[in-house]
């Protein structure tokens, strides 16, 4: 019995990591196709100085638009973590555009094995 309970929290953890690399991958190769089933139903955007919380329907447009003038180049993940009780991850990288390149922070709140991005920033470095 204790086996199968550490087997299913073993297999929790690995389906939320996997989501957790899906949602870093998207948003390194620019793909809000692949970014848009882990946005949770309002996202706070922020893209150099301007803010905002979007509905999932605007912000998957707020985030194409985005990356349409910012194609990334390259990305590299820099720090990850996770808060105290598990139920929040977040990620800051470096992407590197054309436009020149970006600190990258992403927040997401964790439901059992579901990821859902509640925050995303686009910082100029």
């Amino acid at each position: 019995m204790k086996s199968m309970l550490i087997l299913l929290l073993a297999l929790n953890f690995w389906d939320q990591q996997l989501a957790f690399d899906n949602i870093t991958k998207a948003i390194s190769t620019g793909n809000v196709t692949a970014l848009e089933p882990y946005l949770d139903k309002s996202v706070e955007i922020s893209i150099l100085e301007q803010e905002n919380v979007y509905g999932k329907t605007e912000a998957v447009q707020i985030l194409k638009n985005f990356f349409l003038k910012n194609k990334p180049v390259t990305f590299s993940q820099m720090h990850t973590g996770q808060s105290k009780g598990k139920e929040a991850q977040y990620s800051i990288g470096s992407m590197s555009t054309a436009t020149g390149t970006y600190r990258v922070y992403t927040y997401v709140r964790v439901e059992g094995d579901k990821c859902f991005v509640q925050e995303i920033r686009f910082d100029k470095e």
